[in-house]
């Protein structure tokens, strides 16, 4: 019997072994970001440092991660939404909260991006910042130099005045098909609230965009890019990360085509990518040491220096690389960053302004 026990007992210990020890070898983190945004040898430092595999895929619109979040079951444990969508899915139940016991690299993250990040997220319970950025606008230096005699754009007089945009009608306008990002700013030109919701202060917006709509060539939210570094246009209103990625594919092309980017000195939107974890989520320990990693400095600074945008870690900035840090159009100035402004999601009645203003400003009529 007591053999038998010494037995027993020696072959549950060899079994506990093997399966605590495959438990390791299995351990996987599901990761679902927009394509071409991580430097991929982060990912195999990751599985190097934690043993954790990951499983990387990637999206190209919030729409389609979305659709994956509502329906439930998506097996992903780490998604990247930005700022408004994350709102509205955590109003809907689809993350869950952080435990931030898990995340002792939080202590890194900037004040002045997770005060801003809390409109989408207040008290910063359900995500972290990943990258961020700006609405501003991308031009051509040497086209804009021909039609208006000046090589730097500076202010959203440019766009928002007839005079200045019918200027520009002939080399090319290209805008955000995004009402949530072009009504706020023309608000902000005209002095007003960029987060208002009065009906009142939308019909300017609307009014103000009618008068430059002759002069927009298209409204589109990606082919600016491409129209961007080719030279096909002169000017677009976009993302900051989207002409940053013009201006680099303008220099390898080697055609002469020089892209600037301005952040307008009247105030520009912020945008930001946050770190979150699904409700449903099948491997939460597994996505928290993730975000956690992601959190160190010199982690979130590798990052930044192969997508070139700016992340929310304060203490990643020493590890940034210089031109990157000191390039005003990624890294905003201090001044420049007190007249940065979020936009809240639009509530279901103002939604439906929004959307019946902007098919009227797209068609122009």
């Amino acid at each position: 019997m007591i053999r038998k026990a010494l037995w027993l007992s020696a072959t549950s210990a060899f079994l506990t072994f093997f399966t605590v020890g495959g438990h390791a070898e299995d351990r996987v983190v599901n990761v679902f970001n927009w394509s071409d945004y991580i430097d991929s040898s982060i990912i195999d430092d990751f599985t190097k440092e934690t043993g954790i595999k990951v499983v990387y895929d990637t999206f190209d619109s919030n729409e389609i991660l979305e659709t994956k979040l509502l329906a439930g079951g998506s097996g992903y444990d780490v998604v990247v939404p930005s700022g408004n969508f994350l709102a509205r899915q955590i109003q809907a139940g689809v993350f869950q909260k952080l435990d931030k016991s898990k995340l002792p690299n939080i202590s890194n993250m900037w004040d002045t991006v997770s005060e801003r990040t809390a409109k989408y997220d207040p008290g910063n319970e359900y995500s972290v910042n990943y990258m961020w950025g700006t609405v501003g606008i991308g031009y051509n230096i040497k086209k804009v130099q021909a039609a208006l005699g000046t090589d730097k754009i500076d202010s959203w007089d440019v766009f928002f005045n007839p005079d200045s945009l019918a200027k520009l009608k002939d080399c090319g306008v290209y805008v955000l098909d995004s009402p949530a990002d072009i009504i706020p700013a023309a608000l902000k030109y005209l002095g007003l609230d960029p987060n208002s919701t009065s009906p009142d202060d939308i019909a300017k917006a609307e009014e103000t965009l009618l008068k430059v709509r002759p002069y927009i060539r298209k409204f589109h939210s990606s082919e600016y890019i491409n129209a961007l570094a080719n030279g096909d246009i002169c000017l677009a209103v976009g993302w900051s990360g989207d002409v940053f990625q013009a201006r680099n594919r303008a220099v390898e092309a080697k055609q002469g085509v020089e892209i600037g980017y301005s952040v307008p000195k009247e105030g520009a939107q912020m945008w930001f990518d946050q770190m979150a974890i699904p409700a449903d989520a099948p491997h939460v320990a597994e996505a928290l040491e993730f975000i956690n990693y992601m959190m160190k400095p010199e982690v979130i600074a590798k990052s930044s220096n192969y997508v070139l945008y700016a992340n929310g870690n304060k203490a990643s900035q020493q590890f940034v690389d210089k031109a990157l840090l000191e390039d005003p159009s990624v890294y905003p100035d201090a001044e420049t960053i007190k007249k940065l402004y979020t936009v809240s999601p639009y509530d279901p009645k103002t939604q439906r302004v929004i959307t019946r203003t902007w098919t009227k400003i797209v068609t122009g009529q």
